[in-house]
């Protein structure tokens, strides 16, 4: 679907970084560069310049190639042939004295891929791309919630908070489709930034680009020959972590093998959503989270520590939304939800919501839909068990249906004896 957001500030659509024309532009040392590139003749072998380029995403002129040039000079690196016309067609080899070198380089850091941008490059392209300034229309965020069920009054609330761009808590009941909603608001997410594939600080590589976080789409044609290729064009993230989240995946994770970091989540996040599921029940306090968090909020930095026990500061810019099926009260105190700038509880669905759910759900799995189904359902099996409506129920209820249909060959219908027996097998007395 077309991106929801339109920038306050009429910005362009989003383009890569261009490409840099010399060394300085790269932000890189001529050092750096040689090393990057001795380690991947030391790994790969045999290379050509156009080799070189791809694995490191340099352009040749005024930065491979100089880097080359300095690598030959100190006898490092040397021509073995030529696979065509010109540098780029020279087939590159290390030497003995290379080899050592390259060991060295390896006992810092063993990264090889594109070459890492600077922090400051990263900032300044998260200030270009922050939610802080995103705005949603009323059309854009009724077509991300058309397929679920919920209140105006709801939705009068969502739109709002989205457009802050500040942290949102959603609480309620289990079953009444919070993570549904979150993933909703995710589909608001739809125009692209740029992510780089790894950062440097202090010569230390923290790779941020993840696969699993961060969807790559093409470059505009026209522009893939002047961007900088260190740089990926990207659906804005989603992240979404559960019970598993604790204290460490939120700061730099160093790998003692390959000796270079990997983001936490939250930068890997930055510029899109970050999802805390079932909140309250992590592997740490609530309490420890929003201790941690609580600077980050506010300023929209965080400080990760490096293993040299440098701090460094890194943007932290993403609409962050908690969700719980707790009581807020239980979960943490006053002044902490002061700084969750927007609570939005998820409600029972009313009698007509549930008709609607039930009749969308019936449409989907091929289950005509009965009124007199639902009345049954409703007097003889939620008002004598004396339970409350859930979003979650018509779903599952339909599903445990045609499952006993199916084993007892009959129809799936909402006949009585199918939906008292679903409910029978689904409901327990508490």
């Amino acid at each position: 679907m077309t991106s929801a957001f339109v920038p306050e500030n009429g910005t362009p659509p989003p383009i890569l970084p261009p490409r840099p024309h010399s060394i300085e532009e790269t932000g890189l040392s001529l050092s750096y560069i040689s090393d990057l590139t001795l380690r991947a003749l030391y790994l790969i072998g045999e290379m050509t310049g156009h080799m070189i380029i791809e694995t490191l995403h340099l352009p040749w002129e005024n930065v491979v190639d100089q880097a080359i040039a300095y690598l030959r000079r100190e006898d490092m690196c040397e021509v073995k042939g030529a696979g065509g016309i010109g540098e780029r067609a020279y087939r590159y080899q290390i030497t003995s004295k290379g080899v050592v070198r390259a060991r060295e380089i390896g006992e810092r850091s063993q990264y090889l891929g594109p070459a890492p941008v600077t922090l400051k490059a990263y900032a300044e392209m998260m200030r270009r791309y922050t939610t802080q300034d995103l705005v949603i229309t009323v059309e854009s965020i009724r077509e991300a919630f058309s397929h679920l069920i919920i209140s105006e009054g709801l939705l009068q609330q969502i739109g709002p908070a989205i457009n802050s761009g500040r942290s949102i808590f959603l609480f309620g009941h289990a079953g009444n489709g919070k993570t549904s909603i979150a993933e909703a608001v995710a589909k608001l997410f739809g125009d692209p930034i740029a992510i780089p594939y790894a950062l440097i600080v202090d010569g230390q590589v923290i790779r941020i680009f993840d696969p699993i976080h961060h969807e790559e789409i093409p470059a505009p044609t026209e522009q893939i020959a002047q961007s900088d290729r260190r740089w990926v064009l990207s659906k804005r993230p989603i992240v979404i972590a559960g019970g598993e989240l604790n204290l460490a995946s939120l700061d730099l994770v160093f790998n003692e093998e390959s000796k270079f970091y990997e983001a936490p989540l939250q930068v890997k996040a930055n510029g899109g959503l970050f999802l805390i599921d079932d909140f309250g029940r992590q592997q740490m306090r609530p309490r420890d989270l929003l201790n941690r968090w609580i600077v980050p909020l506010e300023k929209r930095i965080d400080y990760l520590t490096l293993h040299t026990g440098k701090k460094i500061d890194v943007p932290f810019d993403q609409l962050i939304i908690f969700s719980t099926n707790i009581e807020p009260k239980q979960l943490v105190d006053e002044a902490f939800l002061r700084r969750i700038r927007y609570k939005i509880e998820v409600g029972n669905p009313t009698l007509a919501e549930f008709r609607e759910i039930m009749r969308r759900v019936c449409q989907v799995k091929g289950v005509p839909y009965s009124d007199d189904g639902l009345r049954y359902l409703i007097e003889h099996e939620y008002r004598r068990r004396n339970m409350e409506l859930r979003a979650c129920h018509p779903r599952d209820l339909i599903d445990q249906l045609i499952d006993i249909a199916r084993f007892v060959r009959t129809a799936p219908v909402m006949s009585r004896e199918l939906l008292s027996a679903a409910s029978k097998s689904y409901f327990v007395e508490i």
